[in-house]
């Protein structure tokens, strides 16, 4: 077991770079904190689920753009396109799963 405090490890910084809270061969968890205008790109990638802590930002999965806000999840399957972009200061975690 380990146990992670997501208030002690988030950090904000002039460029985005996501805090990688585990690793394992088969799924990984970045931790993704973003300042408004900081964004991922969309990308395809293996399966992932994504739940917004807090914050608001516009994810796009395939296209289509959604917003999205704290306690929200998304689900996106594997080779999907996938992207966030913040408009307010926020903080999220995603567990991709490698498969």
């Amino acid at each position: 077991m380990e146990f992670i405090d997501l208030k002690e490890k988030a950090g904000f910084a002039p460029e985005f770079m996501p805090r990688i809270l585990r690793v394992r061969p088969d799924y990984k968890v970045p931790l993704i904190c973003m300042e408004p205008g900081q964004e991922i790109k969309p990308h395809q990638s293996g399966t992932g689920v994504f739940f917004i802590v807090s914050g608001k930002g516009v994810m796009t999965v395939e296209g289509k753009e959604m917003e999205v806000n704290p306690g929200n999840m998304v689900f996106v399957e594997k080779g999907e396109t996938r992207g966030i972009r913040a408009t307010e200061r926020l903080t999220a975690f995603a567990v991709h799963i490698n498969s």
